[in-house]
């Protein structure tokens, strides 16, 4: 008895695609420390090549143009780390008003239940609001703040190399992706465009998202607005829950302050800000630009975040747009970029649905 290897061809390939990606999951995770700083540098300089490349069109030599760019990038990081610093150093010293600002709110909250007839402190009990464990997790906080300002010079190095290598890497693409001399640049150059579209509109949408967040906190009279406008802009990178667990250190920062009143009209004004730029603003400057399904974004974010960590759950969306933008170009793979786009495919059945009905 024979069996037709036709028949098994389709499962026995689909195995092997799926160990295949077994095997590459696995290198991504075990390689993420040397992998991380460069996938980091290489998105910062697309960024900046608009930049370089502008200078030397007017004529800036190479040199003075990579210097030029990469002094941009290390004053606005700098900028931002010593915002951070100077910050965390701040919330340091107020944290044990805090601390009892906060154990005096939550024991007023059990009598509270407790004239009610309610015996929460029967249940509720432990040192809820200990200052020591808050300052353990500070100095673990400024410990990772430390290790991220030495990744930082690490990035800054090969942000350096890249720019500096920035005008043969379309000939390199072209080698990897193979085809003819033109083909490999309109590929890479449409990679690099649609990557640099989304990274600068997105920078530009999170810098205003950060400024409202910053100017609302600052006027109810939160402390430290520009610290919960730097995390509003940093983490509205991260699709569909950045914006959301932005808003906790605020909300709950207004509740010890000001108490339940405040914090509700910081919630409210965490939500208005959110819905308007996820909702309403960016939906209508991204357009289709993204080009990626909601479930898609939801899952590249889970899934690039298990990889890599934070750093993978803020280019998620990046990262995914490149692999479908490089699927798109190989005839083999192009499934997988149907797969990840949020339009049907023209020619099917449901599309004909739809000009028929």
């Amino acid at each position: 008895m024979t069996l037709d290897s036709s028949n098994q061809q389709p499962g026995a390939r689909l195995l092997f695609v799926m160990a295949c990606l077994v095997v590459i999951v696995a290198g991504l995770r075990v390689a993420a420390p040397i992998l991380v700083p460069f996938v980091l540098a290489l998105f910062i300089a697309v960024v900046s090549m608009p930049l370089m490349f502008g200078m030397r069109r007017k004529g800036v030599p190479a040199p003075l143009a990579i210097l030029f760019t990469v002094s941009i990038d290390g004053l606005i990081f700098g900028l931002m780390s010593v915002l951070v610093v100077t910050s965390l150093g701040d919330l340091n010293e107020q944290l044990p008003f805090y601390a009892d600002k906060a154990e005096t709110m939550y024991q007023g909250w059990l009598q509270q239940l407790q004239a009610r007839g309610i015996p929460a402190a029967t249940y509720l009990t432990g040192d809820l609001f200990d200052p020591a464990r808050i300052l353990t997790f500070l100095g673990g906080l400024l410990q990772a703040v430390a290790s991220v300002v030495t990744i930082g010079f690490i990035v800054g190095i090969i942000i350096i190399f890249i720019l500096a290598e920035a005008t043969i890497f379309p000939y390199k693409f072209q080698a990897i992706l193979g085809g003819n001399r033109r083909q490999g640049q309109v590929r890479t150059m449409h990679t690099v465009a649609e990557v640099q579209a989304y990274l600068w509109i997105k920078f530009q949408i999170s810098l205003a998202h950060g400024v409202c967040v910053g100017v609302m906190c600052w006027l109810i009279g939160l402390d430290f607005p520009l610290l919960l406008g730097l995390i509003a802009f940093i983490l509205n990178f991260i699709p569909t829950i950045g914006s959301i667990i932005a808003a906790v250190p605020g909300i709950v920062l207004a509740l010890i302050l000001h108490g339940e009143l405040t914090a509700l009209i910081a919630a409210v004004g965490y939500l208005v800000i959110n819905m308007g730029f996820g909702n309403i603003l960016e939906p209508n400057i991204m357009g289709r630009r993204m080009g990626l399904s909601t479930l898609v974004v939801v899952l590249s974010l889970l899934f690039w975040g298990w990889v890599w960590g934070p750093v993978g759950a803020l280019l998620s969306v990046p990262l995914t747009m490149v692999l479908k933008i490089g699927v798109e170009n190989i005839p083999d793979l192009r499934w997988i970029a149907v797969l990840l786009d949020n339009e049907v495919p023209s020619g099917t059945d449901f599309q004909t649905e739809r000009v028929v009905g």
